[in-house]
């Protein structure tokens, strides 16, 4: 990754460029790899490598992903790598136009579709995965009442102790400490509601 900070994404064009399933996708899968080629991708994902090049040109054209250093194989492969250490989007930054309110929360939920989509395919396979894996994991619902700021402060925190977490997993793996290392995915959703 270039950059070590995430990625505020806060122009509509970027936007509607990520919020397409299949770059949504894409860039998932990159970002789990660290670096990857459109074949790579393909595969990954199930598509044809010319319409997994084509989008991946199309997150690289607004900044999202950008070229990596080769890494053996055939030379004349393109290597792909996210540009940052994750994308965020704001709601503030859509709100002060309609079609900017409906890209933003349309790609929200794309987003959330696709979280579902995971979190199904894992309980659909769960019996598969070893005892240790599946106690590991973990679905629960927390509900609180809490100011503004304190939900601030929380959402903060929480996203500091996963950011300490991947990294001690990124610096073990890159240390040759890949054994029992799987993707892991943790979807949090923190939002007011009224009963």
């Amino acid at each position: 990754m270039a950059s070590n900070e995430s990625r505020r994404v806060s122009d509509l064009e970027t936007l509607k460029a990520f919020g397409h399933p299949l770059r949504m996708k894409l860039y998932r899968a990159l970002y789990i790899a660290g670096s990857a080629t459109a074949s790579q991708l393909a595969d990954q994902v199930d598509e044809a490598v010319s319409l997994v090049s084509y989008h991946l040109r199309k997150l690289a054209d607004h900044g999202l992903i950008e070229e990596a250093e080769r890494q053996g194989g055939d030379g004349r492969e393109r290597w792909w790598q996210p540009a940052s250490k994750g994308l965020n989007f704001h709601e503030e930054d859509f709100s002060d136009a309609p079609e900017k309110v409906a890209v933003h929360a349309a790609v929200g939920r794309l987003s959330f579709d696709q979280h579902i989509e995971m979190y199904r395919r894992y309980l659909d396979s769960a019996r598969s995965w070893p005892p240790e894996w599946r106690s590991a994991a973990s679905s629960s619902e927390y509900l609180a009442r809490l100011t503004h700021e304190e939900l601030s402060a929380l959402s903060r925190e929480v996203h500091e102790l996963i950011d300490r977490y991947e990294e001690l997993g990124r610096a073990r793996e890159e240390a040759g400490d890949t054994e029992g290392r799987e993707n892991v995915a943790m979807h949090l959703y923190a939002f007011p509601f009224r009963t």
